[in-house]
């Protein structure tokens, strides 16, 4: 059994003309022979991923979802200049070798990159690895180590000045994702009100110090070497990518983290390894970012809440795509519970909390 990620079957209404691609392809990218075969990368719920295999040589297509998308959001363009020039500062982005603006070829746009192959932790951690607690730990704080590196890019040297605007991206981040939410909302979606109404009258100062922001930082958007799983080689998923307050990224993150003590219904939201023996705790992995930084953190409680608010809102959009027959991917028919869930969450982090 191969541990590196593996690519599936084209899921249904999500296919592409491999002729077309092998055209374009071909057109754009010198060197290319053969005919491409094109399968599908089964995780993640927002842009679709694929793998297309030359004889010789192999390349990642993302494009974004069918039906309903957040205006801002799937930006092809956007990712594909991220990927370009932060590989500069931060040498784990993949490359990316060609952007295609023109709706006609596949029915959006796209942009294809390079293929960086490793193994991509998923729910568990594989039996395979065999890791002890210790290596778990240490593959942790390296996982850390590389979000603390990301937040401390000069992103004026790698030209990506202009990719966000560091003032007020605390409140634009509150209200543009009230507004979000407010948007897909579906008649079986909790209103969130109480936790909304928390984290505008607690909102902090921004950070001292902005930085590149991910967004999305998790261990599913990390791939590890083949020939050595504790060295991280690559990190994916670039697209909400900007420029703000590395507290709120880590609030984010700190969102997906489920650790081994928490109750049987969050398990059931758990994507990556977090609860495996030797990992970090919410309040260790604070405390190391903290320790690593440079910095303290007083405040955790509202990053974290924050990050539980905003996974809602991306949920109940992926949601709402679904409830409108947007997307037939089953996978999203339980999002509303999930939802559900990380309300309940924050209110119990609001509940305890001495801010």
């Amino acid at each position: 059994m191969t541990l590196t990620d593996q690519s599936t079957r084209i899921r249904s209404g999500e296919e592409l003309d491999a002729g077309t691609i092998d055209q374009y392809l071909k057109a754009h990218i010198p060197g290319l022979s053969g005919t491409p075969k094109i399968s599908q990368f089964p995780g993640g719920a927002s842009n679709l991923t694929y793998l297309i295999e030359y004889p010789e040589q192999e390349f990642v297509l993302r494009r974004p979802p069918f039906g309903h998308k957040a205006k801002s959001a799937h930006d092809m363009g956007r990712e594909y200049r991220i990927l370009n020039q932060l590989n500069a500062g931060f040498p784990y982005c993949p490359k990316a070798y060609v952007h295609c603006t023109d709706e006609s070829v596949i029915g959006a746009e796209f942009y294809v990159m390079q293929r960086v192959k490793g193994i991509i932790l998923r729910s568990d951690m594989p039996a395979e690895l065999n890791f002890s607690a210790e290596q778990t730990r240490a593959l942790c704080q390296s996982f850390i180590d590389k979000l603390v590196d990301l937040h401390n890019v000069d992103y004026q040297a790698c030209g990506l000045g202009d990719l966000g605007r560091p003032e007020g991206y605390v409140q634009r981040q509150i209200e543009g994702w009230s507004d979000r939410y407010e948007k897909a909302l579906t008649p079986d979606a909790p209103l969130w009100e109480p936790v909304k109404a928390w984290l505008r009258e607690k909102m902090p100062a921004d950070h001292v110090k902005p930085g590149i922001v991910h967004n999305d930082y998790r261990f599913d958007n990390v791939i590890l070497d083949p020939g050595n799983p504790m060295q991280i080689i690559g990190v994916l998923d670039w697209e909400l990518t900007t420029i703000g307050d590395p507290l709120m990224d880590l609030g984010n993150t700190l969102a997906y983290w489920i650790e081994a003590a928490d109750p049987a219904p969050v398990q059931l939201m758990r994507r990556q390894p977090s609860n495996a023996p030797g990992m970090l705790t919410r309040r260790e992995f604070v405390d190391y970012y903290a320790e690593k930084a440079g910095i303290r953190i007083d405040n955790f409680d509202y990053y974290y809440t924050y990050g539980l608010f905003r996974l809602a809102g991306i949920v109940q959009q992926i949601y709402y795509r679904f409830y409108h027959g947007q997307t037939q991917d089953k996978r999203f028919a339980q999002f509303v519970q999930m939802n559900k869930l990380l309300e309940q969450m924050s209110l119990q982090v609001i509940g305890k909390s001495t801010l």
